[in-house]
């Protein structure tokens, strides 16, 4: 896990990253900006219990990619779940919450996303562990209306105007944030492969 220091605003971005592209890049660059971000952690998961392993490339090849993919000096990349021998984000979280307790965190990801959290094993517990940021997708704009976390956590929607504040608020709190958005998917990527 990387190191971060008391009072720190920190990141995490989790994904198959199976292969990451200029989209992921993009949503980090824009998590760091909006958020007020000290850091963002790249996690890459060893797999996604939602996804098929068949077309899953091997963990040091995606975290290869995903390094050589980004450049800032505040995102680290980290396979650090694989250690803790879950594929599951909320005893992820868990665990990186036990371990920090005085780093303030925010669970960030794509709208796309949004739309299958609930199927997210222990869904309610993620969103009650750090505030959430949702970034904005090609195709899911409208998710932050629509989806059942966010009927079901309406009451801790954060305007988007106030998303560098989102790490002050304690969980359940969640922003949707708007801005540019790659229209690149890693499904469309392996699928032109």
């Amino acid at each position: 896990m990387p190191h971060a220091e008391k009072g720190m605003v920190v990141g995490l971005f989790g994904g198959s990253f199976n292969p990451p592209h200029p989209g992921h890049a993009l949503v980090a660059e824009i998590a760091l900006r909006r958020l007020g971000l000290d850091r963002l952690w790249w996690m890459v998961t060893p797999g996604n219990p939602l996804k098929s392993r068949n077309e899953l490339k091997p963990l040091a090849e995606r975290i290869a990619l995903s390094e050589a993919l980004t450049t800032n000096p505040r995102i680290q990349v980290t396979a650090f779940e694989q250690a803790l021998s879950t594929s599951y984000t909320a005893d992820t979280l868990a665990f990186v919450k036990a371990r920090n307790p005085h780093v303030h965190f925010i669970w960030i990801m794509g709208a796309d996303s949004l739309g299958t959290f609930h199927k997210w094993q222990k869904w309610h517990e993620i969103a009650s562990t750090f505030p959430i940021a949702v970034v904005d997708r090609p195709g899911s704009t409208l998710t932050y209306l629509s989806a059942k976390m966010a009927k079901t956590f309406d009451y801790a929607r954060v305007d988007e105007d106030d998303a560098r504040a989102l790490w002050k608020k304690p969980a359940p709190a969640w922003t949707f944030i708007h801005g540019r958005r790659s229209a690149l998917s890693s499904t469309e990527l392996r699928a032109a492969q």
